[in-house]
């Protein structure tokens, strides 16, 4: 009897490992497949396993090799389903639902990453999405040191007000545009992760091939996770030391809240700034901030408003050790009521407890944002703050996207890179503005890596230009970061088969995740109604040209001015536009349209020798489109030297 069990047992065992037909997790049910070109499909079996495939009114066999591995490529299928694809080997997967159209890869940082449900009127477009031709992948975040075979599980989801909350807007709004046009399905996988700069989407072979990388990597050694981490915890203990010595005790955190406590030793640190862009570099954990202020015995006692602008992550936050309020949100603005009785005459402190998990951390913003307000007695809070680390995550946590390059490459690229498509949107730039000079380089080397991976030709690839956003009161006074990385994007153009969607109009001077993705996703499906499916429209805005000097004046001329220039003010006036002379110094320009060009002067400048328009981070005002709705891109027409010129990607 013993013995016939053993016997039972090992068949059964001998069994199951014969069942090993398995398919990539981007396979599943309602899964969009692209039309008219050859149709990858790959996956694993045991060495030599004969499989059946079977699509539509196709049929193919193949074995897989030595290693288990197989690929085979179906013959194109025109827009259409939904069909059944199945695959018999020792086991039968089928999978149901699927249809042929158009698939595009939305990639980038957190305003691709940013959903549907947070959108303006989100409630609405959710209720209105239904949509079994728009599907979506999301594909989980995910690092690795070296290439990948598979993404983590997940699943196609068709439109509904129940799944649509969850989709990329900026894809979701992409998508719907294009599918009301053509009347085809659309396939979106949805790969992005906030706060991401472009070199960790890139392989590793294409920064080391580079010019621009390859010094870089030639010493860059090949770890792993847990030796990054070991690096990361050297650096983080190095860096506690310097800012502090160590870390306090629970109690002795807890305490910072008190009045009493004493903070004359304490390191400081502007506010608002992010910490990572001062003291505490790539530091994700628990800070403790402080600031003393005064309060006139006629305002003692009253009830008071609290503003601490922006923080991120999440805080807590007292005076005069009575909580007034807490937010657990990285882009909301703080605003406490203080009740009455809590301010004294004299002197007060504030203490705020700030909790940062990743990305960056701590008050961002305007200075004009940070102050307390009695009646009508504003008094403001902005300056030299102390600061306190009382916690770290543990750095096998903080081991991020950033830590190293490639990293979302290898976990987030390279497992998908068989699927065919049809091309590739990307919102991304914000966290390498701060390099912007760099990013002429890096942005089209990743483009060219992945088409040369993808081995599917110069795939369109349409981007955003970065919105308006009040990044560092840049302007061309005092350089403007964000102005230098959307230059880098307009010349990112010069490769083919590119194209931008400008978005000055509508940014949020105040909030990097400006709501309207609508017009976003709209302008970027104009672009690619036009160069990709070759439909009659105007797609872009006024793009500059040439430049003439006359006398005082400067004539510009543009591309792309649709049926003719208009200017979004109900007097005529430009706004946006600044002139200079040879001493490099800009100033404030009178700007008009004149047919189809600008003529721009300065009583200042007699003798112009360059122009530049919405050269700041801020650019919300620049109000010079096309009559088809399009807003110009920015642009200057100097090559003087910028702040981001001697910025270099380095692995922290």
């Amino acid at each position: 009897m013993k013995k016939t069990v053993l016997l039972l047992a090992a068949a059964m065992i001998s069994t199951a490992s014969f069942a090993t037909v398995r398919l990539p997790n981007i396979f599943g049910d309602n899964m969009v497949l692209q039309r008219d070109k050859p149709i990858p499909v790959w996956g694993w079996a045991d060495k030599n396993e004969k499989i059946t495939i079977r699509f539509h009114d196709q049929v193919k066999t193949i074995k897989a090799d030595k290693n288990g591995q197989w690929k085979v490529l179906l013959q194109p299928e025109t827009a259409g389903g939904p069909y059944s694809l199945s695959f018999k080997g020792n086991n039968t997967i089928t999978l149901h639902d699927i249809l042929m159209g158009d698939v595009w890869v939305c990639s980038g940082q957190s305003n691709m990453e940013f959903q549907v449900n947070g959108v303006i009127n989100a409630a609405a477009e959710e209720a209105a999405s239904a949509n079994p031709n728009i599907r979506h992948f999301y594909l989980p975040k995910d690092i690795a040191i070296t290439p990948q075979s598979d993404v983590k599980a997940s699943a196609w989801k068709a439109a509904d007000p129940a799944t649509t909350g969850n989709f990329t807007a900026v894809g979701y709004f992409f998508a719907r545009t294009l599918q009301a046009q053509l009347h085809v399905p659309i396939g979106l996988i949805h790969t992005s992760w906030g706060g991401t700069m472009v070199e960790t989407w890139i392989s590793r072979d294409g920064m080391a091939g580079s010019e621009t990388f390859r010094d870089l990597m030639k010493d860059l050694p090949v770890l792993n996770i847990d030796s990054l981490s070991s690096v990361a915890k050297a650096k983080q203990v190095q860096l506690i030391q310097k800012v502090q010595g160590s870390l306090p005790d629970a109690a002795t955190a807890a305490s910072w809240s008190s009045v009493n406590t004493d903070d004359q030793a304490w390191k400081k640190m502007k506010v608002p700034g992010l910490w990572e862009e001062q003291q505490l570099p790539n530091f994700d954990g628990v800070v403790w901030f402080r600031r003393s202020f005064n309060i006139d015995a006629a305002d003692a006692g009253k009830a008071a408003v609290l503003s601490l602008g922006t923080i991120d992550d999440n805080d807590v936050t007292y005076i005069n050790g009575t909580p007034v309020g807490n937010t657990n949100s990285y882009n909301s603005a703080r605003t406490y009521q203080v009740p009455a009785g809590v301010l004294k005459a004299g002197n007060n402190v504030i203490a705020v407890k700030i909790e940062d998990n990743a990305g960056g951390g701590g008050f961002y913003g305007e200075a004009a944002n940070i102050f307390i307000k009695v009646d009508d007695h504003q008094q403001p809070l902005a300056g030299d703050w102390a600061f306190r680390i009382a916690s770290a995550i543990s750095p096998e946590k903080s081991v991020g996207p950033n830590s190293y390059p490639s990293l979302l490459y290898n976990a987030m690229i390279h497992p998908i890179l068989p699927f065919a498509i049809k091309g590739a949107i990307w919102y991304q730039g914000e966290t390498n503005a701060g390099r912007a000079y760099q990013y002429r380089k890096a942005f089209p080397l990743m483009i060219t890596d992945w088409r040369r991976l993808w081995n599917q030709g110069d795939f369109p690839f349409y981007f955003v230009q970065l919105a308006s956003f009040n990044a560092n009161n840049g302007n061309s006074q005092k350089g403007s970061d964000w102005a230098e990385l959307r230059e880098a994007q307009t010349l990112t153009l010069q490769l083919p088969n590119t194209g931008m969607a400008v978005i000055t109009d509508v940014g949020d001077p105040k909030d990097i995740h400006p709501r309207n993705k609508q017009d976003v996703g709209k302008r970027l499906a104009a672009v690619a109604l036009h160069n990709t499916y070759g439909q009659n429209i105007v797609y872009s805005g006024p793009v500059f040209q040439s430049m003439q000097i006359n006398g005082n004046k400067a004539q510009l001329s543009f591309t792309s001015i649709g049926s003719g220039l208009v200017v979004k003010d109900k007097y005529g006036y430009i706004r946006g536009f600044e002139i200079a002379g040879a001493d490099q110094q800009f100033h404030y320009a009178k700007a008009y349209v004149n047919g189809d060009k600008v003529i721009v002067s300065c009583d200042e400048v007699t003798t112009p020798v360059a122009v530049r328009y919405g050269w700041a981070d801020d650019n919300i005002e620049d109000n010079l489109f096309n009559k088809e709705g399009f807003p110009a891109a920015p642009f200057r027409t100097d090559n003087w030297k910028g702040i981001t010129e001697n910025k270099q990607f380095t692995v922290n």
